[in-house]
């Protein structure tokens, strides 16, 4: 049986960044640097990851950044807008992967909240995974070892038999923890030497 493999979603599929959402909103410049830089940034975003809703974050920064109020709440309700297209020839490796046979699934840090508009956009593609774990609706995010081991028992996966990916070397490093073979997403060039490198695509 070929190796599955499982995908991390931001930044290894898709491309995530913010500013594709809030250049369309506010001028680029300083101030919408600062905005990025020290109001809505990654960091408070990662309670949405962790589970918390976005009402309950939003509201919390909105009373500290009250300037902010406007451009904090259009965060949840756009999310989808600040993801792009999928990275340089992911599309076609994870179709290659999926027309061979190889099991597709996926662990993902995402807010439960702002993952299923964002999950219907891209049907096409994430219809050929098998299961996708979603650490907002968990309340588990990686590198936390529970997260994967959650993944494996769900989907009935040995961890010798997975091929995880990540752009983040802290959640490469949790899989591997738990017995899963990783790698550390850089871009699909050299992905796919990894993948030839453990016998998943020859």
């Amino acid at each position: 049986m070929a190796k599955a493999v499982v995908f991390d979603v931001g930044n290894v599929l898709y491309d995530w960044n913010p500013r594709f959402l809030y250049e369309r909103l506010t001028p680029p410049g300083p101030a919408l640097d600062a905005f990025l830089r020290d109001v809505a940034t990654k960091d408070w975003h990662f309670q949405h990851d962790a589970g918390r809703p976005f009402a309950e974050t939003s509201a919390e920064l909105s009373a500290t950044h009250p300037d902010h109020a406007d451009l904090i709440a259009q965060w949840g309700p756009r999310f989808t807008e600040q993801l792009g297209d999928m990275l340089p020839d992911m599309r076609d490796l994870v179709l290659e992967l999926d027309t061979v046979g190889v099991p597709l699934y996926a662990i993902t840090n995402f807010s439960g909240e702002f993952w299923p508009p964002f999950r219907a956009r891209e049907a096409d593609l994430f219809d050929r995974f098998k299961g996708i774990v979603v650490s907002g609706d968990e309340l588990l995010t990686k590198p936390d070892p529970a997260i994967y081991r959650l993944a494996l028992d769900r989907f009935a996966l040995g961890a010798p038999d997975c091929v995880f990916v990540d752009d983040r070397a802290d959640n490469v490093a949790g899989a591997q923890n738990v017995g899963m073979e990783a790698v550390l997403f850089t871009d699909a060039t050299a992905l796919r030497g990894d993948f030839a490198r453990l016998g998943v695509l020859g």
